[in-house]
Formats: structure tokens, C-alpha cells, sequence
């Protein structure tokens, strides 16, 4: 427990604010949240550590139901005025060109059958911009979240060290939407169940020429495995190696690094020589857990910072997105009568939970069953059974796209009904 008197014995605060609802964290679902209960008149301050929002290979994917979200806030057609690519069509290929899956998300029913590929860095600015727009709404950046405020066994805010100094915001409810690294979950003795991966991801960009082909694209094959996404004039690479082999991967050399790259992906013969230092490839060590209670009296936690998801599918993005429109579903009356229970936070986890679990289980069934079995040097690949049923490829591009139970916000928030 952290005294208040003890604290103020040693720190001077400088400021304390007040406010509805204080929101560590600014990724997609800590600045989406922000932007709903803005524009819901409750005031919200939003606290994020860095100084800016612009930050490599944080994730790059707008899902079909993310976008069906923005087009109940008027936003959608605004959000594709700035640059992006669209995909629309997922396809694993061996080392020998054969193909062995294709999803197809243009057949799916929306007005949105496509991934849509943008920095997530603008992504987060266009909604911050609107969320400016609404006197309710409050941002600090530089803000590093020291400690939590205990009243009565409740959180009732957090202390940050800031622009000269040390901060308070005292809030009817703290959110924790600070990441898989979350400082907001440490502080409050919510931990996390981890759960193994067989894999870790290497993050790199390769010049894309016009005749490669569009879209994304997995290539497996001797031991090895990548993904392609598609950004215009580049390749963003996910280059898959064995969980805790980065540092076999750095001891080897960045050479030996160029040749493995071509022996799976031969077309980048030419350009793999492009990777001239280690500081242009970013690790990524894959992990899954999942807190068992996301709540605290006066705390809640979303996104990452509740679940922490893998790479595959990249459907973080979706997930942390849908848990900001369900905390707005469920906690924006709550907040407007300035009452916020115990029983409200479990709705958020209850709504939320069961989705959540679902895709942590299809992303260990893909890694178990495709990837650890495309990472092993010791056989020839064979793509399981399953990539190859009917069934498989068309619920394929449903699950990644909407997830297993498809949010969206209530009529008050857009003035729309729900499309699906």
C-alpha cells in the first residue's frame, strides 16, 4: 500500500489535478478511450510516457471491424485520406514457390474487407487531434507514472514525474492502458499469467520494387519463416526465429543474417545487402499471458496491459481497440453519475474475457502447429492439415479481422446501428 503522508514527506507535488477519469498509456486503446469519453462530455486526462507517438514497428495493421468503428464516429473516410496500403489477401508460400494457404478477406461483409497497413504513430496522432477538439480531454506527454494514490483500499489516481517535476491527478477511475510492460499493473500487484511461445520476431524494413507482387505474404522453408507486409515502397519484415535465439542470430553476424534472409526469400538477392547495421533490426520477444482479474477498486487495465497478445495475426491492434469501446460501453454512465463500483470493472473483464482467450488459443495453435514446425531445421516443411479445409480459410480472415464476438459502440456514441 502506498501512504499518501509518507510520500508528500519525501516528494513536493507541484500540481494536482482533478478529473473523471485518468488514462496511462498512449497506444490505440488508451487514446481511443480518451477520444470516446471526450466526446461523451467526461473529463479525461491521458498520461503517456514519451514525448511523441513516433515510434518503429509498434504495429501497423487497422482491422476491418477497427475501421467499421471509425465509421461509426464519422471518422472512417478522413482516417484513408492519409497515406496507407490495403490488403486484402494473405498468402503462405514455401521456399519452392508453392503455395500453401490463402485467406481471402474481400469476401467478408463490410465496407472494409480489407487490413488496412498505416503507422500506427498516425493513426494515434489523427485521434488525438480529434480528441483535441473536445474541452474534456487532456494530454501530458513526458508523463512517467511513479506511483498509484490509495484512499480508503481504492486507487484514486496516480503521481507521475513530469515537466518540472512531480504531478498528481486524482481520478474517480484510473485506467491502465500502459503496454505489456505495464507500469500501472506493477503498482498495483496485478500479475500476469504467462504462457510459452515457440518463437521470437526480428523487425526490419527491405525496398519493395513494383514486380514483387503486393499484399502480405509468408514465405517458410529450410528452417526458416518470415512475413511481408506490404507498405508501398517498402517491405516490412517479420523474420521468425526460435524463442531465445536472438543472440545466436546476433553472434553469427550480420552476414550470415543477409544469407538465411535470401536462402528463404531469394527475390531480396539484390537488395539484403540494404541491412548494413543491427540498430535497423528490432527484436521482439513473443509472449502471451493474461491477467486473471483486470481490476482493482478505482482500476482498470485493457489492452496489452491486461492481455498481452503475439504477433501472429497481428490482432493486438483489434483487441485493444475493442476493449476501449467496451470500457465506453459499459463505464460511461457509471462515470457520468460520478459513481464507479467493483461490479462495473468485472463487466469490462466479463464482456471481454471470453474473446480474448479465444484468440490466445488460435495464436498457439498456429504457433505450435505451423510456426514451430517451419522453424525446424530438421525436416522439410509440411503445412498442417488444417491450413488446408475449407472451413479453416474462410473463418481464417472472420477471426482476424472482427474476432470472435464483434464490438461496437452503443447509438449514443455514433447515432448509427450496428452493421453486423
Amino acid at each position: 500500500m502506498i501512504l499518501q503522508s509518507s510520500f508528500l514527506s519525501t516528494h513536493q507535488i507541484i500540481d494536482t489535478q482533478q478529473t473523471d477519469c485518468c488514462i496511462v498509456g498512449g497506444g490505440p486503446a488508451g487514446v481511443l478511450l480518451s477520444l470516446l469519453l471526450a466526446r461523451q462530455g467526461i473529463s479525461v486526462t491521458l498520461l503517456e510516457t514519451h514525448k511523441d507517438f513516433d515510434r518503429d514497428f509498434r504495429g501497423d495493421t487497422i482491422h476491418p471491424l477497427t475501421m467499421e468503428i471509425m465509421e461509426q464516429l464519422g471518422l472512417a473516410d478522413r482516417l484513408l485520406q492519409l497515406p496507407h496500403t490495403k490488403i486484402d489477401q494473405l498468402t503462405l508460400r514455401t521456399t519452392e514457390q508453392d503455395i500453401s494457404f490463402t485467406a481471402d478477406f474481400s469476401h467478408l461483409k463490410t465496407h472494409y474487407p480489407y487490413v488496412t497497413i498505416m503507422p500506427q504513430a498516425r493513426f494515434l496522432e489523427f485521434l488525438i487531434e480529434e480528441a483535441k477538439q473536445y474541452p474534456h480531454f487532456r494530454l501530458v506527454l513526458g508523463a512517467n507514472v511513479q506511483e498509484l494514490i490509495e484512499e480508503d483500499d481504492s486507487i484514486a489516481g496516480v503521481r507521475y514525474r513530469g515537466q518540472g517535476g512531480w504531478h498528481e491527478v486524482k481520478a474517480l477511475l484510473t485506467i491502465g492502458a500502459d503496454g505489456r510492460h505495464s507500469r500501472v499493473r506493477e503498482l498495483a500487484g496485478l500479475k500476469p499469467v504467462q504462457s510459452s511461445a515457440p518463437m521470437d520476431v526480428l523487425w526490419f524494413r527491405i525496398p519493395r520494387l513494383p514486380e514483387d507482387g503486393s499484399g502480405l505474404n509468408g514465405r517458410v522453408g529450410k528452417g526458416k519463416m518470415l512475413a511481408l507486409l506490404d507498405r508501398s515502397e517498402q517491405w516490412q519484415v517479420a523474420y521468425i526465429i526460435p524463442k531465445g535465439g536472438y543472440q545466436q542470430v546476433r553472434t553469427e553476424g550480420l552476414a550470415k543474417f543477409r544469407q538465411n534472409l535470401v536462402e528463404v526469400m531469394p527475390e531480396f538477392k539484390d537488395r539484403a545487402d540494404t541491412l548494413q547495421d543491427w540498430h535497423q533490426i528490432a527484436f521482439l520477444s513473443v509472449e502471451s499471458s493474461f491477467v486473471p482479474c483486470w481490476y482493482r477498486s478505482g482500476l482498470l487495465l485493457i489492452g496489452d496491459a491486461a492481455h498481452v497478445m503475439s504477433p501472429v495475426g497481428g490482432v493486438g491492434i483489434n483487441y485493444a481497440i475493442q476493449d476501449a469501446v467496451t470500457t465506453a460501453n459499459i463505464l460511461t454512465q457509471p462515470l457520468k453519475n460520478k459513481q464507479i463500483q467493483d461490479k462495473d470493472l468485472a463487466a469490462v473483464q466479463r464482456r471481454r474475457e471470453i474473446p480474448t482467450r479465444f484468440i490466445q488459443a488460435f495464436q498457439s495453435l498456429l504457433q505450435q502447429r505451423l510456426i514451430k514446425s517451419a522453424l525446424d531445421e530438421q525436416q522439410t516443411f509440411k503445412a498442417p492439415a488444417f491450413l488446408r479445409l475449407p472451413l479453416f480459410r474462410n473463418l481464417f480472415p472472420r477471426i482476424i479481422g472482427f474476432g470472435l464476438f464483434p464490438v461496437h459502440l452503443k447509438d449514443e456514441f455514433s447515432g448509427l446501428k450496428n452493421n453486423i
